[in-house]
């Protein structure tokens, strides 16, 4: 499958438990290796917009003052951690010569159709100055009625509103198995999928880890609202973000969904 070839905007989500150590804390070196990987992405002449996890992770380890147990602790840590995310990917992408940006959503911002154009005309402008926007949902402040329930739904939206031409979901698992791979030894690996039907959401499970709000059922939901806009998807694992680069040398790793 050489769709990665054909694509110039490219969006890229990565979880908590991918960007982090089992203490909590951020794993300095695989950060350092994605953000070394989307800079040669950004010198090959692609766009990149990073969908990054990780605040509340990064605001516990900040202040050691362990994990929250209610919502205003969390939007707390979420405030303190999303800076520490921001000036760690700010230094390393400049290291490598390119320029970051940081936006921060909230469901509503989709909903309304006036603030959705803003959010595509600053995505663009960002985009075309060359830019790397990174994204992150608004947890300071963002309620039950305008969260989008995690980063894997909101990669799908950001996806939409950048108008990209593929999203890459990288994850703790290698793709999506017939069965759960934590659970069945045996499980296979699908490694195509066409459309996400009833069927295929039935083989998704929870949460992977504590440290993650998603699962397999978030990123096929994320799938299903992509594909019905045309934007095919990748699960890869995040474990060796330079995985990328298979793809880019035009081998199929992980999951890809498309509409055909």
């Amino acid at each position: 499958m050489s769709v990665f070839s054909e694509c110039k905007r490219i969006v890229i989500k990565i979880g908590s438990s991918t960007l982090t150590h089992e203490t909590g804390s951020l794993n300095l070196r695989r950060i350092e290796a994605l953000v070394k990987t989307l800079s040669d992405f950004k010198n090959e002449g692609r766009q990149v917009v990073l969908v990054s996890s990780g605040a509340v992770s990064a605001g516990v380890a900040r202040t050691g003052k362990g994990r929250p147990t209610c919502t205003a602790e969390k939007q707390a840590m979420a405030a303190v951690g999303q800076c520490e995310l921001m000036k760690l990917y700010s230094k390393l992408f400049s290291d490598f010569g390119h320029t970051v940006a940081q936006i921060l959503l909230t469901k509503d911002v989709i909903d309304n159709p006036a603030r959705r154009a803003a959010a595509e005309d600053t995505f663009g402008t960002l985009l075309a100055m060359g830019c790397i926007p990174i994204v992150n949902e608004n947890d300071s402040v963002s309620t039950e009625g305008i969260n989008f329930g995690g980063n894997d739904t909101l990669s799908a939206y950001v996806a939409l509103v950048c108008h990209a031409d593929l999203l890459i979901n990288l994850s703790d698992v290698d793709g999506l198995y017939d069965s759960d791979p934590r659970r069945n030894p045996g499980a296979k690996l699908i490694e195509h999928v066409k459309g996400v039907d009833e069927q295929i959401l039935a083989m998704a499970g929870g949460a992977g880890t504590e440290r993650g709000t998603g699962g397999m059922a978030t990123k096929l939901q994320a799938a299903r609202i992509v594909l019905e806009a045309g934007i095919p998807m990748y699960i890869l694992n995040g474990k060796e973000p330079t995985i990328l680069y298979e793809l880019l040398d035009g081998r199929h790793v992980g999951t890809y969904f498309s509409t055909n």
